[in-house]
């Protein structure tokens, strides 16, 4: 089975890439180059820079590892450039996992069809957009940390969804953690995903009751919330609530 993953350059892409490439031979990698437009407001935060240490510390021993030093990869400003659509249509792959590229239109999405899949943090018929995790732990809602793997079609992660996987958290968990854990279990849901294309042509899945409300990019601020929030929830696992 030809797979193809659209995504781009980061610690746990990287990862997600050489995770993949452990267990198929025949992945192509397409990598997005062109950052999307900042907000008019700020979007850092100093759990960030942690987030990226802890990922290279875990997956690649300290080492800060490009997707290039684990496979070919195939780079386009944007997949919706008119060579990267060219591009992914000669390869006439079996499936394709989107993993954190720009919003991508109807031109590439429909020489897919019902082959191509989004991996979506949470659950998109509560939260969509960016920073959804982060926005269901500023609402409290921790149930909401889950990862969901969905059909990928015009809207803005409005597709049917195939599965979701909780993420694993533990009482010494830190919120810099928590992208890799995501990463880990977007790693399993792609694995049977596959499995499933690979084993009967095509994969079960239901639509959204829901349309989830949109959300930006988060403020820095709000970050620095979520952090709190994060670590008061997790001390309350430690004493068994």
């Amino acid at each position: 089975m030809k797979i193809a993953i659209l995504t781009t350059e980061t610690p746990h892409h990287a990862y997600f890439v050489k995770a993949l490439k452990n267990i198929f031979s025949d992945i192509t990698v397409y990598c997005e180059t062109k950052s999307n437009t900042p907000p008019p407001f700020k979007t850092d935060h100093s759990f960030e820079v942690k987030r990226d240490i802890y990922e290279c510390q875990r997956w690649f021993g300290n080492e800060q590892t490009k997707i290039s030093e684990i496979t070919s990869v195939n780079e386009f400003t944007s997949m919706n450039d008119a060579s990267a659509i060219a591009s992914l249509e000669k390869e006439s792959v079996d499936i394709v996992i989107v993993f954190g590229t720009g919003v991508l239109k109807p031109p590439l999405i429909e020489i897919c069809s019902q082959r191509i899949f989004n991996l979506h943090g949470a659950d998109p018929e509560k939260y969509r957009g960016l920073d959804t995790h982060l926005w269901a732990i500023y609402h409290k809602d921790f149930g909401g940390l889950i990862t969901t793997l969905h059909h990928l079609d015009t809207g803005l992660d409005t597709g049917d969804i195939v599965l979701q996987g909780a993420i694993p958290l533990h009482h010494k968990m830190k919120l810099h953690e928590l992208r890799a854990a995501n990463t880990e279990v977007c790693v399993r849901l792609t694995t049977a995903v596959i499995d499933m294309m690979n084993r009967y042509g095509e994969v079960t899945s239901r639509s959204q009751y829901n349309k989830g409300r949109y959300y930006s990019a988060m403020p820095s601020e709000l970050k620095g919330i979520c952090q709190k929030r994060f670590e008061t929830y997790i001390k309350g696992l430690d004493h068994g609530s």
